[in-house]
């Protein structure tokens, strides 16, 4: 009988740190899946802030940077030959053609004046100051726009 009772007390207590054991796990469990959940809703929700815009075979990214540091992305679609032609058909950008080329004054319906703000709106290819003007750059698989506000 004495044993038995002892085989009782042992069992109890193997079960009771089994049950702690599992409750332990399914809290951490549950907390990784919320964590795990959370970062997902985050990667969504940024990959949700690209703008698909337009129709065409060609695709490329472009991204907008206003003079607070906003970021505005797109994915352009289209079946023009340069990005400018491409941004003037989608109505996001819009300036004046001169004898340089196109002199880019709105961008995404932002519009900027360098005499009266001392901000213009920079044109760059794959993070670099672009060599040629929006309305001569050629879209090319694979590379990106983006268009900055930048101070004079």
């Amino acid at each position: 009988m004495k044993t038995t009772k002892a085989l009782k007390k042992i069992l109890s207590g193997f079960l009771c740190a089994a049950l702690i054991a599992t409750m332990a796990l399914s809290v951490t469990g549950c907390d990784n899946d919320k964590k795990s959940s959370e970062s997902s809703e985050q990667s969504s929700s940024s990959q949700s802030n690209v703008q698909s815009v337009g129709k065409g075979k060609t695709t490329f990214d472009f991204t907008v940077t206003d003079t607070e540091e906003n970021e505005t992305q797109f994915d352009v679609h289209t079946d023009k030959t340069t990005v400018g032609e491409a941004l003037l058909e989608l109505d996001i950008i819009a300036g004046d053609n001169s004898e340089y080329g196109l002199y880019v004054k709105t961008v995404n319906g932002i519009t900027l004046d360098f005499d009266n703000d001392g901000y213009y709106w920079a044109f760059y290819v794959n993070g670099e100051y672009a060599q040629t003007g929006v309305d001569l750059t050629d879209i090319k698989d694979g590379e990106a726009y983006a268009f900055r506000a930048e101070k004079g």
